[in-house]
């Protein structure tokens, strides 16, 4: 996919063509036991139903399938996916000094219109030889993927360039809610929203529910394409994603939005505030 000695185009133009972070393209995998995969891809699978177990319940469950497993191994399977149970919990961790925690904007906090807010969250997809992470960025009114980026790093970059896209593609939000991974915490992501003029909140930690509507769209996106394609290279996962997220944007009626698409929703709101706004302006 991407040629080094392209005698035009450089690393970097063609990574910006194809939608690839340039940390993805130079970083090697390391390769993991087809085990950790297996059970990686399980345990996935277990987390969209039960996202309230810790890795003590996890342990069992996997153990009741005749997975010999102990809970240490759980535990650190879950933290290389990303996955935290529901509750609040204490934060008994420091975070980076240099990694401000922000407060949470939306409780309480009517969404009424496009642009209003956003929100972002990363998942883990298994994949038949590693695995990858996806980050999307979403329209909390509409229900919109505004944008998004697969890496198989955890490194802030991929998340970094999904913003940057959705802000030059849809203007900026005036909230952007995330959760306290380092990915949104670190100086490249927060700084971005800063230079935007964005107010920027996050959840509590643990509190998956603070972002119930990304997560419902993995949830969809696992069940309805990643599990049932069991994609073998991530150009495939790309292509497909791409497919599925695209459809769901703008075939997908949700009832919570009177059975209307994303789409619709986004860009009829957003029609109507821009013209609301030139009348007010003349």
């Amino acid at each position: 996919m991407i040629d080094p000695k392209h005698p035009k185009l450089s690393v970097v133009r063609q990574c910006a063509l194809v939608g690839l972070n340039r940390s993805t393209w130079y970083y090697t995998p390391v390769e993991e036991s087809a085990e950790d995969l297996a059970l990686k891809a399980l345990i996935d699978r277990l987390f969209l139903e039960t996202p309230y177990f810790g890795s003590r319940k996890m342990a069992e469950m996997l153990r009741r399938q005749g997975h010999r497993v102990n809970r240490k191994r759980v535990r650190r399977l879950m933290r290389e996916m990303g996955l935290e149970v529901i509750w609040r919990k204490p934060n008994t961790s420091k975070p980076h000094p240099e990694h401000r925690i922000y407060p949470y904007l939306l409780r309480g906090l009517a969404i009424e219109r496009p642009n209003q807010a956003w929100a972002a969250d990363i998942t883990y997809i298994p994949m038949p030889k590693g695995f990858l992470y996806l980050v999307a960025i979403m329209d909390w009114h509409s229900r919109k993927v505004l944008a998004w980026r697969l890496s198989n790093t955890m490194q802030a970059d991929f998340c970094v360039e999904a913003l940057e896209e959705a802000l030059a593609r849809h203007g900026r939000p005036e909230i952007f809610n995330t959760d306290q991974g380092s990915q949104f915490t670190g100086i490249d992501f927060t700084d971005a929203l800063i230079k935007a003029g964005v107010r920027i909140s996050m959840d509590g930690k643990g509190r998956f529910m603070d972002n119930i509507f990304v997560e419902r769209l993995w949830r969809s996106l696992k069940y309805e394409d990643i599990y049932l394609h069991a994609y073998a290279t991530g150009g495939e996962a790309r292509l497909g994603i791409g497919r599925w997220i695209d459809g769901y944007n703008r075939r997908r009626p949700h009832q919570a939005l009177g059975y209307r698409t994303p789409d619709e929703v986004y860009w009829s709101a957003s029609h109507s505030l821009r013209s609301a706004a030139a009348e007010a302006a003349a």
